[in-house]
């Protein structure tokens, strides 16, 4: 197995709050990858929606690591990107849309085109799903199977465990250290759900796999 990202004894302390424990992790090439369980989330500040700047802008801030020369100037080739990443999102048609004019789908989605149009091979998405609407979790989905087709890592952050088994394949069970990981046939089981949110009398999964409910 081809790993995209592998972590050794990794700690992360927030204050005096430990949120990691000597995590050792290997997350597989090419998966679509979810973190569940109850780690801590430290409050952080809330991006600016008032900084003026419209939707291209944003993704176009993308490309700023392949733009060359000291000016940073972004060539017809970058600001084709940026347009090609707001087509794969839906948004082309707002894109000189101020960001602070756009709903939280679609504020979601800008931030999607942005890292498609970086052209990264390992994506990191802390709860994308949260708050959205039916279209842009579709699109955002799409997105993560396609990068997956194209060899390319997608990592989520995602509470919803109803959706697990239908979003991704590969999944991390996490309470300050690594409860499992693995595909979804073997690690998705009430014993690493109880085992990770630190309850026995609730029922997560059959054996077989199927929902029965928290």
């Amino acid at each position: 197995m081809k790993s995209a990202l592998e972590l050794t004894n990794v700690s992360v302390n927030y204050g005096t709050v430990s949120a990691l424990e000597g995590v050792n992790l290997t997350i597989p090439k090419g998966s679509r990858t979810a973190i569940v369980g109850p780690t801590y989330i430290p409050q952080s500040n809330q991006v600016n929606w008032q900084f003026p700047a419209t939707v291209f802008e944003i993704v176009l801030m993308g490309r700023f690591a392949h733009i060359e020369g000291w000016l940073k100037q972004p060539s017809k080739l970058d600001r084709e990107m940026a347009h090609a990443a707001l087509e794969k999102m839906n948004l082309q048609d707002l894109a000189h849309r101020q960001i602070d004019q756009l709903s939280g789908g679609q504020r979601q989605r800008v931030f999607i085109a942005r890292a498609l149009a970086q052209e990264a091979e390992l994506y990191l998405m802390d709860e994308p799903l949260a708050g959205i609407d039916r279209l842009t979790e579709t699109i955002i989905m799409d997105t993560l199977k396609n990068f997956q087709k194209e060899g390319k890592t997608s990592i989520v952050v995602h509470h919803d465990l109803t959706s697990l088994n239908t979003y991704f394949d590969y999944l991390v069970w996490v309470n300050r250290r690594v409860i499992a990981s693995g595909d979804m046939t073997t690690t998705l089981t009430t014993e690493h759900y109880q085992e990770a949110y630190g309850v026995v009398d609730r029922i997560f999964l059959t054996n077989e796999g199927g929902h029965d409910g928290v």
